[in-house]
């Protein structure tokens, strides 16, 4: 396995203080993301590929935490393309499973058993809340920038949303796990969220604020 930190940094990888490039690659194939990362880093003049229009396949997330994961994914994409890269890794923790399922949000059933499918990972979800008082939950984002592969000091931007989990489905809005996590604040589920509130409260987007207030020049 190739180490995530090298002994020795090639100079060819030192990052450049204050500059801001002009091609990053996103280490996802997910359209809705690069539609709205695009949108968002397009003021800084930065142009998003995404790492399969490059050849570049998905890496794997072997890791148990989410910023190890979106390093891991960040990484990968810029040595295979030689340009500064992007990635995020996110999911749900729940305080009462132990902050399960965590960086397996995607694959909670699959991994016991069941279908890989937002229904079955939401059913499990339930059934492993059953008779539990505590609800309380998170959503967790890791946005992570590197301007190469060996870059020592990685752009990193944490989104934390906190809520708690309810039995039955609300809303037609969102995906995953979003018509069972209800927002005390607003009294909705994040699935019954306008979508322009759900973009300006939501995890990804507290990650992505922190991260373009890193890339403001003389920032990063």
């Amino acid at each position: 396995m190739t180490a995530i930190f090298p002994p020795s940094l090639p100079p060819s990888a030192a990052p450049v203080a204050g500059a801001l490039p002009s091609r990053v690659v996103l280490a996802s194939g997910n359209a809705g993301k690069l539609r709205e990362f695009s949108a968002l880093f397009a003021p800084l003049g930065m142009e998003l590929i995404p790492q399969g229009q490059l050849g570049v396949p998905d890496a794997e997330e072997p890791y148990g935490t989410f910023l190890e994961n979106a390093l891991t994914k960040a990484r990968h994409a810029s040595r295979l393309t030689g340009l500064p890269a992007i990635a995020d890794d996110s999911g749900l923790c729940v305080d009462a499973l132990g902050g399960a399922p965590g960086v397996y949000s995607a694959r909670y059933a699959s991994m016991q058993g069941g279908e890989k499918s937002d229904a079955a990972n939401n059913a499990l979800l339930i059934q492993s809340l059953a008779g539990q008082s505590n609800r309380r939950a998170c959503y967790v984002a890791l946005l992570v920038m590197v301007r190469s592969e060996h870059d020592p000091r990685p752009l990193v931007g944490e989104g934390i949303w906190w809520g708690e989990i309810v039995d039955a489905p609300r809303g037609d809005h969102g995906f995953g796990y979003d018509p069972y996590f209800l927002l005390p604040p607003q009294g909705q589920t994040a699935a019954e969220l306008d979508p322009a509130e759900k973009n300006r409260l939501s995890h990804r987007a507290q990650a992505l604020r922190q991260l373009l207030e890193k890339l403001r020049p003389g920032v990063a």
